[in-house]
């Protein structure tokens, strides 16, 4: 597919995340109230002014959530009509005056977020992870081949792109201490990850085709890690507070048919998955990301590059595996793929990874090293799908690392 022209020019550069090609759904407030919007170039379009055809009521709040809730056919019905109103010289007259500068705005959080479920489904973050802590002959779990491993995390630590991050504090246990002490986190970390957001409930499995049909957009998602925290907590029974800090998100829904034409597929499997996680087609898509670290007053530094299909498991398949249970998915569920990495040293989409548990320290822009994050730094990740002459991308998601909150009284030794 090549470049949708629309009479929005900014719209029309190869250099934008925005073309009509995309037509993201979000959030913004520009002094005026917290209003829906589509990024379009440069500019946002306020849906609730315009004739889009669709019943006024699902724009009534500040939240995707009721559109999502219509369904695949007002999905569908929206974007079409979205499309000819930014193609068609003949709407310019009607639609123009409710073009609002994104510069000044305020980018707010996209949808309410029902439940959040973060996974493990990158075999090159896995195996590098695992072989730090276990060996590289013990680097996968035995059952990492055969299912898509997660854990329900909190949808009230799910953030916006903008919002500070606080170190957190929590139970750390040096490897030659007998006991654990209570200290702000030292190993804090960025997890580079997409999310996937639930447009249709479920009441019972679901297949991967079904669950692909559930999946409204995508974000980009950063899962901040207190990796001290996870390394005390973590057994028997996997994160807890080490993941409840912040996650934070791209303030642009990226629907799943903007996304149509960028499918690539899953990788060829070690062993067969059993047949209820097969795949009708290609379920991932050929996104480039990229993760920058800016320390305080210093230039950015691009620290990885990977592919969102590098994916051992698709977000389909991960709904479905979720779903298998018996547990009901809910509109406006998110769904974290887990940290994406590449089979190269700058492709790793953690600093656990790219300093390898803090043994080689990396090198940034300004001289400084990071083996962990430290305050002042801000982190922001990218991410585009590339199509001719055009970029299907999602603004940035970004955020600062604060330090820790001081101890009340009570907290203290």
């Amino acid at each position: 597919m090549s470049l949708i022209r629309s009479w929005v020019a900014s719209a029309n550069s190869a250099d934008t995340d925005f073309p009509l090609n995309n037509l993201p759904y979000g959030v913004f407030d520009d002094g005026q109230g917290a209003r829906m919007g589509v990024a379009i170039g440069e500019q946002i379009l306020d849906v609730s002014k315009v004739d889009h055809g669709q019943d006024p009521a699902l724009f009534a709040e500040p939240a995707w959530n009721a559109v999502m809730a219509a369904g695949p056919a007002v999905w569908a019905a929206l974007r079409a009509q979205l499309i000819g109103l930014l193609s068609d010289e003949a709407h310019r007259a009607a639609v123009e005056p409710h073009l609002v500068p994104m510069e000044g705005a305020r980018l707010l959080m996209p949808f309410r977020v029902s439940e959040y479920t973060d996974f493990y489904a990158s075999r090159h973050h896995a195996t590098n992870v695992g072989t730090m802590f276990r060996g590289a002959e013990n680097a996968l779990p035995p059952n990492w081949l055969s299912i898509p491993i997660g854990y329900n995390g909190r949808a009230s630590s799910v953030v916006v792109s903008g919002t500070d991050v606080i170190r957190p504090w929590g139970q750390v246990k040096a490897p030659d201490a007998d006991l654990p002490r209570f200290a702000p986190s030292a190993r804090f970390d960025l997890e580079l990850e997409m999310g996937a957001i639930i447009g249709k409930p479920s009441s019972g499995m679901v297949s991967v085709a079904e669950a692909d049909e559930m999946i409204f957009g995508y974000v980009l998602l950063n899962d901040w890690s207190a990796r001290d925290i996870q390394a005390w907590e973590y057994q028997p029974l996997g994160p807890f507070q080490s993941k409840a800090t912040a996650t934070t998100i791209s303030p642009w829904i990226v629907t799943r048919a903007a996304l149509e034409p960028f499918r690539a597929a899953t990788p060829e499997r070690e062993r067969p998955l059993l047949p209820y996680l097969s795949e009708p087609g290609p379920m991932l898509y050929d996104i480039a990301l990229e993760v920058g670290l800016q320390p305080e007053g210093k230039p950015e530094t691009v620290i990885a590059r990977t592919n969102y299909s590098q994916m051992y498991y698709s977000a389909a398949q991960q709904l479905t595996h979720h779903t298998t249970s018996g547990c009901s998915m809910r509109v406006g569920d998110l769904l974290g793929s887990g940290t994406i990495s590449g089979p190269e040293k700058d492709a790793r989409g953690s600093l656990l990874e790219l300093s390898w548990g803090g043994k080689e320290p990396i090198t940034l822009a300004g001289g400084e090293s990071r083996s962990f994050l430290e305050d002042g730094d801000r982190l922001t990740l990218r991410g585009a799908a590339i199509g001719d002459g055009y970029r299907v991308g999602f603004g940035e998601c970004t955020g600062v690392l604060r330090p820790a909150v001081g101890l009340p009284d009570w907290a203290k030794a």
